[in-house]
C-alpha cells in the first residue's frame, strides 16, 4: 500500500513534482559545476599565472651575482660557485615532488662569435634544457627553459643535445641578436672552434633577447664547467601564503614544524629543495606566488556564493512547490489520519517522495554540472580540456545536498499539514 501510495502521488502531481525537481535540478547543476571547476581550479590557475615564471628560485649560497626573476631583484648575492646539474634529480625525492611542474637550470657563458659576414664578435650565452626529462625513469617530470616561459615566441625549433662524437651543435638566437648579426633559421656560427647550427630564433621581450640560447651540456662544454648550473627556476602548484606560511620554520615546535613542512606552501617546497640539494638556497618569488594566491581565493569565494546561491534558490522553490502539494492533498492527509495512520507514517510517505525526486533530480543535475563545467572550464582556461572535470567522488555529494535541499524545503509544508486537526480538515471538505 506504501508504494502504490508512493506512485499514485507522482502519477496525480506531475506538475508540482516536475517543478519542485526541476528547481532541485537546476541547483544540483550549478552546484556540480562549481565543485567540478573548484576541484581543478589550483591547477587550472597556476597554467594560466604561468606566463609571470617560476615561483621559487635556486642559486648557490655563496653566489654574489644579482637574483633576478623579470628583473625583480630577489637576493644581492656572491659569483664564482656552482650548483651541480646531477643534483636536480634529488628534487624528485622531495615530499611535494609531485606539485614541481617546471625546472630550468642556467649557466651563462661568453661566446667569440663568428658570423656568416666573416665579422667576429663577443656575445653572450645562455645554456639551458629545452626537453630534458629530470630522471631515467619512466614518467620522468620532461622540462625544460620553454615550459618555465611560455610566452617566448619561437620562429623554428628549440635546439637539440649536441651529439658528443662532434663538434657540431644546435642554438637558438635572440630576436635582437639575431637582427643585429643578420642570422635567420638554418644559418651557422663559429663559436669558441665549435659550429652552432641556427635553428630557431626567439622573442622574450627580455635580456635573452640579446643572448644565444644553448643547451646546457654545449654551455658546461664551452666554460668549462662540467655538471655546472648559475641558478635553477622551479615552478610548483602551491598553497595561497597565509600567516603561518610565513613563520620561520626553526621556531616552530616539532608538532607545527611538521604541520608546516606537510603543507605546499611555496615557503615549504623552498625549505625542502635546500634540503634536497647541497649548497643551495631556495626562496619564493613573491610577486608570483601572491598574485597567484590573491586570484585563487578571490575564484573560489566567488564559487562558493554561487553555489551557496544556487541550493538556498533550490530550497526556496521545493518548499513554495510541496507546499502547494500538501494544500492539494489536505483532504487525504485528514483521511489517513481518522483512519489511524500516525503521523509519522504520513512524514515518511511525504518525505519518500520528496527523497526519490531529490536523488533523480540530483543525479541528472550531477551529469548536467560536469557537461557545464566542461563547458566553461575550455571558455574560461585557455588550452584546457574537459576529461578532468567528470569527478565522480562528486555525485554522492551532490545526491547528498540534494536529499539536504529537498528535506529541508518540505519539511515546514509537512508539518504544518500535520498540526492541524483531521476533524477540522474533513469538516472543510463536507
Amino acid at each position: 500500500m506504501f508504494f502504490r501510495l508512493l506512485m499514485e502521488s507522482f502519477r496525480r502531481q506531475r506538475r508540482r513534482k516536475m517543478l519542485a525537481g526541476i528547481a532541485i535540478l537546476l541547483g544540483t547543476t550549478a552546484v556540480t559545476a562549481m565543485l567540478a571547476l573548484a576541484t581543478t581550479i589550483g591547477d587550472r590557475i597556476h597554467k594560466e599565472l604561468a606566463v609571470y615564471g617560476a615561483n621559487i628560485v635556486v642559486y648557490p649560497k655563496t653566489d654574489l651575482l644579482d637574483v633576478k626573476i623579470g628583473g625583480a631583484d630577489i637576493k644581492p648575492a656572491t659569483g664564482g660557485s656552482y650548483l651541480h646539474e646531477s643534483d636536480l634529480k634529488k628534487l624528485h625525492t622531495i615530499f611535494w615532488a609531485n606539485n614541481i611542474t617546471g625546472i630550468s637550470p642556467q649557466l651563462p657563458v661568453r661566446l667569440d662569435v663568428k658570423t656568416p659576414s666573416g665579422d667576429d664578435t663577443s656575445v653572450s650565452a645562455l645554456g639551458l634544457w629545452f626537453h630534458h626529462a629530470l630522471t631515467n625513469d619512466p614518467g620522468s617530470l620532461v622540462t625544460g627553459a620553454p615550459a618555465l616561459h611560455p610566452w617566448w615566441k619561437l620562429i623554428g625549433a628549440w635546439p637539440k643535445e649536441a651529439d658528443s662524437t662532434t663538434n657540431n651543435t644546435e642554438a637558438a638566437v635572440g630576436s635582437t641578436l639575431a637582427s643585429s648579426l643578420h642570422l635567420k633559421t638554418g644559418d651557422t656560427l663559429t663559436a669558441n672552434g665549435r659550429t652552432l647550427r641556427i635553428t630557431g630564433i626567439v622573442s622574450t621581450g627580455d635580456a635573452t633577447d640579446k643572448q644565444i640560447l644553448l643547451p646546457l651540456s654545449t654551455a658546461q662544454s664551452i666554460a668549462n664547467l662540467p655538471d655546472a648550473v648559475s641558478r635553477v627556476e622551479v615552478s610548483a602548484r602551491t598553497k595561497p601564503e597565509d600567516a603561518f606560511a610565513r613563520k620561520d620554520p626553526d621556531t616552530l615546535s616539532p608538532q607545527q614544524h611538521e604541520i608546516w613542512y606537510c603543507r605546499p606552501y611555496a615557503n615549504s617546497i623552498a625549505y625542502q629543495i635546500r634540503e634536497a640539494i647541497p649548497g643551495a638556497q631556495a626562496e619564493q618569488v613573491r610577486r608570483v606566488e601572491q598574485s597567484e594566491g590573491t586570484v585563487l581565493k578571490r575564484i573560489s569565494g566567488l564559487m562558493w556564493l554561487v553555489s551557496l546561491a544556487a541550493l538556498l534558490a533550490a530550497g526556496f522553490a521545493v518548499s513554495a512547490a510541496m507546499a502547494a502539494a500538501v494544500l492539494e492533498r489536505r483532504t487525504e492527509i485528514g483521511l489517513m489520519r481518522s483512519l489511524g495512520a500516525s503521523k509519522g507514517s504520513i512524514a515518511l510517505l511525504f518525505y519518500s517522495e520528496t527523497g526519490l525526486l531529490a536523488v533523480l533530480s540530483g543525479a541528472l543535475g550531477y551529469l548536467f554540472g560536469s557537461g557545464l563545467a566542461a563547458w566553461l572550464g575550455a571558455r574560461i582556461f585557455s588550452g584546457d580540456g574537459s576529461a578532468d572535470v567528470l569527478n565522480p567522488v562528486l555525485l554522492p555529494v551532490i545526491v547528498a545536498l540534494a536529499l539536504i535541499v529537498a528535506i529541508a524545503g518540505s519539511t515546514p509544508s509537512i508539518r504544518a499539514a500535520l498540526a492541524v486537526n483531521p476533524s477540522t480538515i474533513l469538516r472543510e471538505d463536507v
